[in-house]
């Protein structure tokens, strides 16, 4: 029976993702999926610098942020920096250029180009107005963290106030876009994290990671409860400088309160997210978590 509910899901997904393909206008069809290109200075993004980010037209992943984008004079939008994990590099058939698509409906985008001396990453992903869609900036920012099984984890974090969404996922291993299976088996490097989309305006980072060493046990080494393996181990991933240091302020308060800490704090990487049969799991089943509880520590 399970087995029959994951393939339902899968073919689900793949109906909603079709939906949203075939409603791609000509234009869009010819460059993202024929790999065309809209004319120079065209396209509705080429003089747009809105603070936001910029998204795939065809399938809503997360591509290039505004803080990356630049002013070329080249005719096309044109960034020095994409997301980490969501622009893949590959040969043109040209023979000399590099193509980039969207890593994860491969979509594509346009080219990217090096040497230029644009910026001081001295790279530009020049990019089809028509492959992007645009969303302005919220107030709200994004933390991860791994602490077990990502079920229970998600669970105690959308009962926050200020917590906007959360999603499931992978983080921290070799290997692009992950499945869930291979990351149990171990082969991967990856570790269940959970995504927390906050509004730093009601609650704080430092009140979140507060939180996350409340609602499991930091003390554990690759493992939470019954569930053991690396991919179940204590991190948190950091985004910036200050969010490690704060990490690393509660952690010290926690071992000066006798706790043997065995939480990493490691630099935030590529976020895979998980199967949909994943989200919202314990919302969706309508029980408790099985390793995860609340326990005030601070």
């Amino acid at each position: 029976m399970k087995f029959v509910l994951i393939v339902l899901i899968l073919i689900l997904g793949v109906m909603i993702m079709n939906c949203k393909e075939n409603n791609l206008t000509e234009m869009e069809k010819y460059v993202i999926e024929k790999k065309g290109t809209e004319a120079p200075f065209s396209g509705k993004y080429v003089e747009h610098f809105e603070d936001g980010t910029y998204k795939c037209k065809k399938c809503g992943a997360e591509l290039f942020e505004s803080s990356g984008k630049f002013e070329s004079d080249c005719g096309w939008p044109s960034f020095d920096e994409a997301i980490a994990g969501a622009v893949k590099e590959i040969p043109d058939k040209d023979g000399y250029r590099t193509e980039i698509v969207c890593a994860n409906c491969g979509g594509h985008l346009g080219h990217v180009f090096t040497g230029e001396g644009f910026t001081d990453k001295n790279v530009r992903h020049c990019v089809n107005s028509v492959s992007l869609d645009f969303s302005a900036k919220t107030n709200e920012a994004k933390a991860y963290y791994a602490g077990g099984c990502f079920w229970g984890v998600e669970y105690y974090f959308q009962k926050l106030d200020g917590v906007k969404s959360t999603s499931v996922g992978f983080m921290g291993g070799k290997t692009e876009n992950p499945g869930y299976y291979e990351v149990v088996r171990g082969s991967t490097g990856h570790i269940e994290t959970t995504e927390v989309v906050y509004n730093p305006e009601v609650i704080s980072y430092e009140e979140l990671t507060k939180y996350f060493f409340e609602i499991h046990d930091p003390t554990q080494v690759d493992r939470q409860g019954p569930d053991i393996g690396e991919q179940y181990r204590s991190v948190v991933f950091y985004a910036t400088e200050q969010e490690k240091e704060t990490t690393l302020k509660l952690i010290d308060i926690l071992k000066k309160k006798g706790y043997s800490v065995a939480t990493v704090v490691q630099a935030a990487e590529p976020y895979y997210k998980a199967e949909n049969y994943h989200q919202d799991y314990y919302l969706k089943k309508g029980n408790l978590p099985y390793c995860h509880s609340y326990e005030k520590r601070f």
